[in-house]
């Protein structure tokens, strides 16, 4: 154990012996796997203070948040994994003033701010210091601050921290690199009692960023916890914060949750404030990663509702529940439910070796469910649950978006006109629903962004934010340090959607508008007629991938980070531990096959599954009532092994 590791034990031992950290005379409480209620019930119960909930995090965090790779020259060149590494390097920056830092063991990169160095500003309290404010209150009320104290949060550094460095995880040249106000979310969270601890690292691919590094899977630190939200993902699963904030364009809520084994919720599109995000674009949702489906719950009821400073969350008025979200995650039996199994995400025949387990143990969810009582829609192994009700619909509602998939039956000139009548055949097809080929499916229509969006949220953004030095969304990729290599700056300056090519000159956000209406109207049209609450899929075919692990190549628009249909189209989706695999195929690079990659494998590896709910717009509840009750069944969430209780530090009491 490394001399920091012990001299934070010996502020939390130092605490229990003064009485700071538990109640007189009580039974000690340990921090592994605590949900919020196990922490609210200690607080009341005077078995813990908040300051000693934010210390045992604390400490977790010194032992268990190193850097888990050999680093190469320059934080984005090639790097060497270290097999059981015991570290995740998940987190960032910490929210704690120089001076505690600092005598807790933190480096100075673990600085609230690098602009602000002396950081003393009264109105800027630390982590402990709300704590302590916490406990003042409690002791002299009896009475919570509110729902989630007690609650210890990472934030992925996509959003807005008043009093923590905000910069995308990137080492950014601002002025002021603490944005002038908190993000909507953060603040509701704040009132509510939460306590912001750390900002979590972010970053891609596989997920690296040019300020925290690497963050590591602590299933195996050899392998990636997900995507953009890894950083949120691991510090959940390793028990190093309750919950974390993350941030979802395509699948980067559930994708780093399901690969560290806890619960992501990505909600209904419009249903939370996506103010104070870097890039807030269409297909961007702000939700928890969280140990399980109840403390997800309890933290939406807190950030969901409408902000004048999103637009889009209007249509959440008049849609939400009379009632706490919570009170829905106590799902027992499933009797009346019935459950659409999304078999287009599961034909073996589609795919390869590396797919096959996670939807085994998919499918073993599938009995699980039936087990509860619900009634389970599946067209079989090989069969589409939404083929014939897309073959009906797609034609009408899709129409451009649909022709673009059958160039033969759709011909075009070398402008994209049209070189026939597109509107008769629609028209036929329409009426003759057996006309449309089966190869438009609903994988189809999985990517989807507007045209120039990503540059004109981040204009947005930095004019909103005011910084003296970062005055563009192209100062933001090019004022930053710690990119050496030149090729991979030259890529990120002129990636689609990065602001500086020609595809960034005008916006077209209307059109994706009415794509996502008319794509909601089909799939909400099938589920009527299929008569399903909500449907299931893996959350990801594929294992985690290795660090620096060449990606999947696109296979029958299954992409390495896919599915990614429901979320971008505004669908609420949550993930739960579905089990584990036994063994594993990685891809490594070949430059003698056709795609310069090859698999290898199979490998013993236990490694997380996990299983996707998707539901209705704003039907939250269904959700939450159904997710619960396979999780209380099931049990899937298992802690990883190598991240376990510290050595004396106090771990008996009331946590699961």
């Amino acid at each position: 154990m490394s001399a920091g590791v012990v001299a934070l034990l010996g502020v939390v031992v130092a605490s229990l012996g003064s009485g700071k950290l538990f109640g007189a005379q009580k039974a000690p409480f340990h921090i592994e796997e605590a949900t919020i209620s196990d922490i609210q019930s200690a607080l009341l119960a005077k078995r813990i203070t908040t300051v000693g909930v934010v210390n045992l995090y604390l400490t977790r965090i010194k032992a268990y948040n190193g850097t888990c790779v050999e680093m190469p020259e320059g934080l984005l060149g090639p790097m060497k994994t270290i097999p059981h590494a015991g570290q995740l390097n998940a987190l960032g920056t910490l929210n704690l003033r120089p001076a505690t830092r600092r005598a807790m063991g933190f480096d100075d990169h673990k600085a609230r701010s690098m602009t602000d160095l002396k950081d003393d500003d009264p109105t800027m309290p630390d982590a402990l210091e709300v704590a302590a404010a916490q406990d003042r209150a409690i002791a002299k009320t009896g009475r919570l601050v509110g729902p989630l104290q007690g609650v210890v949060l990472s934030i992925k550094d996509w959003y807005d921290t008043f009093d923590m460095r905000t910069t995308a995880s990137a080492d950014v040249l601002f002025a002021n690199d603490r944005p002038p106000r908190d993000a909507t979310h953060i603040k509701r969270l704040r009132e509510a009692g939460a306590i912001i601890l750390a900002k979590a690292n972010a970053g891609t691919p596989q997920p690296r960023n040019g300020f925290g590094g690497v963050v590591c899977n602590p299933y195996d630190t050899e392998r990636t916890p997900g995507v953009s939200s890894a950083g949120s993902g691991a510090s959940v699963s390793a028990n190093l914060v309750t919950c974390s904030i993350a941030e979802e364009t395509g699948t980067s809520i559930r994708i780093p949750a399901r690969s560290t084994n806890v619960v992501g919720l990505a909600p209904t599109q419009e249903l939370v404030s996506r103010d104070g995000m870097i890039g807030a674009g269409i297909n961007m949702r702000v939700g928890p990663i969280c140990r399980t489906v109840e403390d997800t719950a309890r933290v939406l009821t807190v950030i969901a509702g409408y902000d004048p400073k999103d637009p889009l969350t209007v249509f959440s008025t008049g849609r939400m529940p009379a009632q706490p979200y919570q009170t829905f995650a106590h799902g027992e039996r499933l009797e009346g439910m019935r459950i659409g199994v999304v078999r287009e995400f599961m034909d073996k025949r589609l795919f390869t070796k590396m797919d096959e387990e996670n939807i085994d143990v998919v499918d073993r969810a599938v009995g699980d469910l039936r087990r509860l009582g619900a009634t389970i829609v599946d067209p079989g192994p090989e069969g589409a649950l939404f083929q014939a009700c897309i073959n009906t619909y797609a034609p009408t509602a899709l129409n451009k978006l649909f022709t673009k998939q059958l160039p033969k039956l759709f011909p075009a000139d070398a402008q994209g006109k049209p070189a026939a009548d597109h509107i008769a055949t629609l028209a036929d097809m329409a009426m003759n629903p057996s006309l449309v080929p089966d190869s438009v499916t609903i994988r189809s229509f999985a990517p989807a962004n507007a045209e120039g969006e990503g540059k004109y949220m981040r204009e947005i953004y930095v004019r909103q934010r005011a910084d003296a030095a970062i005055k563009t969304g192209l100062d933001m990729t090019s004022k930053v340090n710690n990119i050496k290599d030149p090729e991979f700056y030259a890529v990120t300056r002129n990636a689609p959607g990065a602001g500086t090519g020609p595809e960034a000159m005008e916006m077209n956000m209307a059109d994706r508008m009415l794509q996502r209406f008319a794509f909601q109207q089909t799939i909400l049209q099938c589920m009527a007629e299929l008569r399903v609450d909500v449907v299931v899929y893996p959350t990801m075919n594929v294992p985690p991938l290795k660090i620096q692990q060449p990606e999947e190549p696109l296979l029958n628009n299954r992409g390495t980070y896919h599915w990614t249909v429901f979320g971008q189209q505004g669908f609420p989706t949550i993930t739960v531990p579905a089990g584990f695999t036994t063994q594993v195929y990685d891809r490594v690079a070949d430059p003698t096959s056709a795609d310069g990659t090859r698999l290898t494998g199979p490998t013993p590896a236990k490694l997380p599954v996990g299983i996707d709910f998707a539901g209705r717009p704003f039907d939250e509840p269904t959700l939450l009532r159904i997710a619960s009750a396979y999780e209380r069944a099931t049990k899937h969430r298992l802690p990883p092994p190598e991240f376990g209780p510290l050595p004396n530090q106090p771990r008996t009491g009331t946590g699961r």
